[in-house]
């Protein structure tokens, strides 16, 4: 009897305990909300989802040949043909691939860079661009956790997201001036004279995302020479080299200037845009140190940073890029096919301005041409993109940034003559 009583007491404890566990395990995610749709990619899944025949993406931020159709570069296939069969499966270093970062501290720095030689850069192979710039927030929170970083107004919106979710404490400075459209250069200099001695702060070297309004060489050797006065320190974010202007070392000067300018930098480089390798989620970070011992410490901790985030970067794309720039033939090749996307967005810029022109479009469109690289800032305002998508089946960014990759000589007359009707009574 005793003996009865006990086995349905404990079938009750456990009864009960079961119970709660349940109802603990039913409550853990309760409370979570649908995130909000990045502002970018939603665009993209709206365009998708639209049926319109005559319907238009300037959102997507990846290059388009003139029949809107992706492009895998030529230089690209042929390294792939080459590295065929010679490749394995083995992890790479934390610190990823030592030749792929030896060929893009090269472009960076320069080919015959003195700190090269001299060892004095820490550079780690990186997931692109973004995993460059999350690498670095991690390290300047651990290593300077007292500092904040400067980012632009505007920028592109994941700068943000990642020096948010590395706990940095963010600020912005001056950057697009809205009636001009473009560079707000006295209210920019004002805010890096008034930031505090030995402040981060975000620069795009080169093609700024999303205005496409860059600094002149004049203006970017006055922002160094400032960057000098107050000790500041400058993170590069290089996601378009050769992309610009088809010429990377035109499009590395502003890196150039504050080298020459005895500086130590940051810098995040990505094979996404110039080589098409959007998918590889290959790039670098490096930074500029005082000598090699602290290149050295400096390269330690960032692949410590890197170790519990992802282990070690992926291996194919970056044979691809070691392959195409360590090759003198197929980096010629690539030099070449990077200066045809970047004409072919030249062209779209002018093409459009044109149209723009012809329509008797009361307003000055001459921004279009003025600024650089893939993204062009419109100016127009959230009401008129709204009115492209509904009434004309466009899609872009609600801030107005048209992706110039995504017009075509099929297309521009129809976005120019929907931009006209948009903005004619503006």
């Amino acid at each position: 009897m005793a003996s009865r009583l006990a086995t349905n007491n404990q079938r009750i404890i456990i009864d009960q305990t079961s119970k709660l566990g349940t109802r603990l395990m039913s409550s853990w995610w309760q409370g979570i909300q649908p995130a909000a749709k990045d502002p970018i990619l939603g665009v993209s899944e709206a365009f998708l989802a639209d049926p319109s025949p005559d319907k238009v993406n300037v959102g997507v931020g990846a290059y388009r040949d003139d029949n809107g159709k992706p492009v895998v570069l030529e230089c690209v296939r042929e390294a792939e043909r080459r590295i065929a069969g010679n490749q394995n499966m083995e992890y790479l270093p934390m610190g990823g691939s030592v030749k792929m970062v030896e060929e893009t501290l090269k472009l960076a720095y320069g080919e015959n860079s003195d700190f090269i030689k001299d060892k004095r850069i820490a550079a780690v192979q990186a997931l692109s661009g973004t995993g460059a710039c999350r690498l670095f927030a991690d390290f300047q929170k651990r290593f300077r956790p007292e500092s904040q970083i400067y980012i632009p107004v505007p920028t592109w919106s994941n700068h943000h997201n990642i020096w948010r979710d590395a706990n940095v404490p963010q600020r912005v400075f001056h950057y697009y001036h809205p009636e001009t459209k473009g560079l707000d250069f006295a209210a920019l200099m004002d805010d890096v004279k008034n930031s505090p001695n030995g402040s981060f702060f975000l620069l795009h070297a080169c093609a700024h995302n999303p205005t496409g309004v860059d600094p002149t060489e004049e203006q970017w050797r006055e922002i160094s020479y400032q960057f000098k006065v107050k000790g500041h320190f400058p993170f590069f974010d290089m996601a378009y080299q050769g992309f610009a202007s088809g010429d990377p070392e035109r499009d590395a000067k502003s890196i150039r200037i504050f080298l020459e300018d005895g500086h130590l930098i940051g810098c995040a480089q990505s094979y996404a845009k110039n080589m098409g390798l959007y998918g590889q989620r290959v790039g670098c970070l490096s930074v500029l140190c005082e000598d090699e011992k602290q290149a050295v410490a400096v390269k330690s901790q960032l692949q410590q940073l890197a170790r519990p985030m992802y282990s070690n970067p992926p291996v194919h794309g970056a044979l691809i890029v070691s392959a195409i720039l360590s090759s003198p033939d197929l980096k010629s090749l690539w030099l070449k096919e990077v200066k045809v996307m970047a004409d072919r967005i030249i062209g779209m810029r002018t093409s459009l301005k044109e149209n723009l022109e012809k329509l008797g479009s009361p307003l000055s469109w001459e921004h279009v041409t003025n600024q650089i690289g893939m993204f062009c800032y419109s100016g127009m305002t959230p009401e008129q993109v709204d009115r492209l998508t509904s009434e004309y089946h466009i899609y872009m960014t609600r801030n107005g940034r048209i992706s110039m990759a995504g017009v075509t000589t099929g297309n521009v007359g129809y976005l120019a003559n929907a931009i006209n009707e948009v903005t004619k009574s503006a």
